[in-house]
């Protein structure tokens, strides 16, 4: 049930990236509207997932577990009926709050049902497996759909797989709730919510304009107040939905840094790359679906061996190395043109795919194994909660850094074309206007071929300057990972435990705050 659900929860994910290219043509919407059907759906994850967290430890996980469903379905069946962009926001909003309630507490079961962090550390792989295995769906699922039907119904797979999910729930899984008594945290919760909000909001709309407009300042100074205030209730609270004392296990804070900067690189590239895909080598949903599996084929392959090799090595090493290797096949693709072959991308794919595999199973099984039994279902969820931050920053980020590139080398590769000076203007309005595809509908006579494919090579410019950027996050996540995560002297499951240096298990006590608990983790 915890594979289902995560299967589920990141179902849209993939789904709806590579239909960004119809979607946008289809709405009428600009680069800028883009990022927002992407972080329509990250930014209640990021914002929810740890109040869901406790919400399953209070009120019992297999509730929480089938209201994300109901959640799920509602939205994709929102965004199925869509007709406009602000119709597909909703539609995302809503499944985001599904899948903040369904990612905690998948992790919480398996927490629940195997307490042995050497035996958990299979079923997490099963659990990435599935997440890869979804991600790896989508494509595939959109590309079908879209050959042969409206973009629309990309979003009607969800639906009866989130209502049949909960019938089966509904049978099969027993109630539990966390051993220790918790209450909601609601200054927590709004602080961080509104922090995450604020900084997006900044961040997409910064780039999409400029970063000295006043609601873009305006939002980056809420969202610092805001993560100021969350840090001062946090430490304040008597049960508080993120115990800083959880950063005293180096484990833990490594785990959360490297998935935030990774999944920032990750999600950041699928959006430029379906783009790339869809805008630069002219391919239809399917096609660029097929060649977007080969990243995530890998990884759902590799899953549930990594489980078990975690027996034998170490989490750093498993993190760090396939965290280079996900870098290298980044910079590779900076090679990359507009007729760039199926093969020469799939080798590159293939390398960023391999990294993946090795790095994310043991990043997830690191932060839940890294604190005392009892807060599992806390760090599970505050690993989710950093995982979703770095992907609701990656397409803010990386989107930005793609329109500003494509926009400032625009003018100087029409230039070059012999673009006519009247219709470059008028190409640099309709971007401005509606976004990079606006120039494919224009009436340029003559010119089309020219401006196009001055287009073409202004958005190469951008994809290379975001693979080189997603790179160097991507290394900077290798590097945490070796300071941060250093194998414990007597840990035999290669994950690292809290504590830092010493016996298995030294600093339970202090990372829980609680005297009498000394259960080894």
């Amino acid at each position: 049930m915890a594979c289902l659900g995560v299967f589920v929860a990141y179902l849209p994910v993939t789904t709806v990236s590579v239909s960004l290219p119809v979607i946008q043509q289809a709405l009428h919407a600009s680069t800028s509207d883009l990022s927002w059907v992407s972080d329509a759906f990250v930014l209640p994850v990021a914002a929810l997932i740890l109040t869901a967290g406790v919400f399953g430890d209070v009120h019992g996980r297999k509730k929480v577990f089938q209201t994300g469903l109901g959640f799920c379905a509602v939205g994709a069946a929102v965004a199925l009926s869509a007709q406009s962009i602000a119709q597909v926001w909703i539609g995302q909003a809503l499944l985001g709050v599904g899948a903040a309630a369904l990612l905690p507490m998948t992790l919480a079961l398996i927490s629940h049902v195997v307490p042995d962090p050497r035996e958990r550390g299979k079923y997490i792989g099963l659990w990435t497996t599935s997440m890869m295995g979804s991600l790896a769906v989508g494509p595939l699922v959109a590309g079908v759909i879209v050959q042969h039907a409206a973009w629309r119904w990309i979003y009607l797979l969800p639906v009866p797989l989130s209502l049949g999910t909960m019938v089966v729930a509904a049978f099969v899984l027993s109630e539990s709730r966390s051993p220790v008594a918790r209450a909601l945290d609601w200054p927590g919760q709004i602080t961080a919510a509104l922090a995450v909000v604020a900084l997006v909001y900044g961040v997409i709309e910064g780039g999409a304009g400029s970063f000295g407009e006043p609601q873009v300042i305006v939002a980056l100074a809420v969202a610092v107040c805001s993560g100021a205030a969350f840090a001062l209730f946090e430490r304040r609270s008597a049960d508080p939905m993120l115990d800083l004392s959880l950063f005293r296990s180096a484990a833990f804070t490594g785990s959360a840094l490297v998935v935030m900067v990774s999944f920032l690189a990750l999600i950041g590239f699928f959006f430029v790359l379906s783009l790339y895909l869809g805008m630069v080598q002219q391919l239809n949903t399917l096609e660029a679906g097929l060649r977007m599996l080969v990243i995530s084929v890998l990884p759902m392959v590799l899953g549930t061996a990594v489980g078990r090799l975690m027996r034998f090595l170490s989490a750093r090493t498993l993190i760090a190395g396939g965290l280079v290797l996900t870098a290298a096949g980044l910079f590779t693709l900076t090679g990359v043109g507009a007729d760039t072959s199926f093969a020469a991308l799939a080798w590159r794919f293939a390398l960023v795919g391999l990294g993946l595999g090795l790095a994310f199973p043991c990043i997830t099984a690191t932060a839940v194994s890294s604190v005392p039994p009892h807060r599992a279902g806390m760090a599970a969820a505050g690993n989710n909660a950093f995982r979703q931050v770095g992907g609701a920053l990656g397409p803010a980020i990386l989107g930005a850094l793609l329109t500003g590139k494509v926009v400032g080398a625009l003018p100087d590769h029409m230039a070059a074309a012999g673009v006519p000076t009247a219709v470059r203007d008028q190409v640099l309005h309709a971007v401005d206007a509606d976004g990079l595809g606006a120039v494919a509908g224009l009436p340029l006579g003559r010119a089309t071929g020219p401006a196009l494919d001055a287009l073409s090579r202004s958005f190469l410019d951008g994809l290379h300057l975001c693979l080189v950027v997603s790179g160097v996050v991507v290394l900077c996540g290798a590097g945490v990972a070796a300071l941060l995560l250093r194998p414990v002297r007597g840990a035999r499951s290669g994950v690292p435990v809290a504590g830092g240096p010493g016996r298995p298990g030294a600093g339970a006590e202090r990372v829980s705050g609680q005297r009498a608990d000394r259960t080894p983790v």
